[in-house]
């Protein structure tokens, strides 16, 4: 492809209303625009009748992650000196008390971990920060070149109900409303802790749904990829090819990658929800599209000009402009087909990004 492909080229205009502050109350009656990825012909409908697009023998993929309450709001504790001394409000440690965030990307180790630290320039390698009650102490062993924070917890008891009693889901940041129930930032298939993001094209399912959809002969394959750093990172290079993307840990099994290959064998699609699925299975694919188990960490990145090797149709939401997940849906159907299916959603007030509407891509 052209290296000449800009960030700037997938730039589109979002009136600030139409960013969902809050999932609906039915997850099935979101707004549905389906787009022949061929014409780019729109069609508009509900998410409910989604089956209506599918066919017996099909495999629709899903990511069965689960988002930990991976948000920790703690202050800063004294610097500790050797002698276990410490300094408090010295030119050395001027921020003691001060508020200070972390969110967890990916866990190291029994107590290590790979975070975003904000401020990051008050989270130096040796600082401490108390979360709570002080249950709950981080200190920063070390300062990563892309300015993400390792810590090591120290704590007594079990990590995941302390962080189920201190943390908060971490939304994004054009999230303004709080969520008053953290399990609608969930799928319904969660099941694999390890996410800083929910894999949002999943929200729009219920269990009845995919009950139906299973029922008609379609097949559910399950995958995992845990959601990382890339999906609060914007693309800053105005190049695409010189931005990079950060590596996330995913799981494909035996028995549902068997299932992915025997509809390719007989000629069926496979239909990915959401671009995590995407990423999975175009990681894992060979050149001949069929997957194997394996699992791995991954730092794909699909931009037009990707040939894709095993994905037939996508199920996605709609997505931040200059956004790595834009490109992606762009490589899959065109670009030009992909902007102006966005224009129209503009036009037709749907709801955008990640308790938004969505959109297949056939």
């Amino acid at each position: 492809m052209s290296e000449t492909l800009k960030t700037s080229d997938f730039k589109y205009h979002l009136p600030k209303e139409l960013i969902a502050q809050d999932p609906l109350t039915d997850r099935a009656s979101s707004r549905l625009m389906v787009v022949d990825k061929k014409t780019g012909e729109v069609t508009h409908t509900v998410f409910r009748e989604i089956g209506q697009y599918l066919n017996p023998g099909d495999c629709l993929v899903i990511n069965d992650t689960k988002v930990i309450p991976a948000r920790l709001i703690g202050e800063r504790l004294p610097r500790q000196v050797p002698g276990g001394k410490c300094i408090e409000g010295s030119e050395e440690n001027p921020h003691v008390g001060a508020r200070m965030e972390l969110l967890l990307l990916k866990r190291l180790g029994d107590r290590s971990w790979e975070t975003l630290a904000k401020p990051g320039k008050r989270a130096k390698e040796g600082d401490r920060i108390s979360f709570g009650d002080g249950s709950l102490i981080a200190t920063v062993t070390e300062v990563k070149d892309d300015g993400n924070r390792i810590v090591r917890f120290d704590y007594d008891g079990i990590f995941e109900e302390i962080l189920d009693r201190l943390g908060q889901m971490p939304l994004p940041p054009y999230i303004r409303h709080k969520l008053l129930d953290r399990n609608r930032y969930q799928t319904v298939y969660a099941k694999y802790e390890g996410s800083a993001a929910a894999p949002t094209a999943g929200l729009h399912f219920t269990k009845e749904l995919l009950a139906e959809i299973e029922a008609s002969g379609v097949s559910i394959a399950h995958v995992t990829l845990h959601v990382g750093l890339g999906t609060f990172r914007p693309v800053k290079e105005e190049n695409v090819l010189d931005h990079k993307m950060h590596t996330e840990s995913y799981r494909v099994l035996p028995a549902d990658a068997e299932k992915i290959n025997e509809a390719h064998r007989n000629g069926h699609r496979v239909i990915c929800v959401g671009t995590t699925s995407c990423r999975t299975i175009e990681t894992v694919a060979a050149e001949d599209g069929t997957v194997k188990a394996c699992e791995g960490d991954t730092s794909i990145f699909i931009y037009p000009g990707y040939k894709f090797k095993c994905m037939d149709a996508l199920i996605t939401n709609f997505h931040l402009p200059e956004s790595t997940l834009l490109m992606l849906v762009s490589a899959f159907a065109g670009k030009e087909h992909v902007m102006n299916a966005y224009q129209e959603a503009v036009k037709e007030k749907y709801r955008f990004f990640s308790f938004g509407d969505a959109c297949l891509f056939v």
